[in-house]
């Protein structure tokens, strides 16, 4: 999978279409990502608190209906995978043609 954790990201599809965050993890197929993709969720009570609560979570999308930013134009690109001069794998914007890391 070409998207880490830390990368600044946009969603590009679906009812969160233009919110930026950063990957907070990285699932299998889906990315969670900070500040998209809220739901509410009800908790029971505990038997020491007598009351419940509704909490705010971050749910996963899928890693298709994002893109990663490029760190020159500030723009959606899209991703290339290259070698390094020691063999090792890089990631490349095909916008800008910089390294992303």
């Amino acid at each position: 999978m070409k998207l880490k954790t830390g990368d600044k990201v946009v969603v590009i599809s679906g009812a969160n279409k233009g919110k930026e965050g950063k990957i907070t993890k990285v699932l299998d197929e889906k990315v969670i990502v900070e500040g998209v993709n809220i739901c509410k969720k009800h908790l029971k009570p505990k038997n020491n608190n007598g009351t419940g609560e509704i909490v705010e979570v971050e749910r996963p999308i899928h890693r298709s209906n994002v893109m990663i930013i490029d760190p020159k134009t500030k723009k959606p690109t899209r991703i290339k995978m290259d070698f390094d001069k020691d063999g090792k794998k890089i990631r490349i914007s095909k916008k800008s043609n910089e390294k992303i890391d």
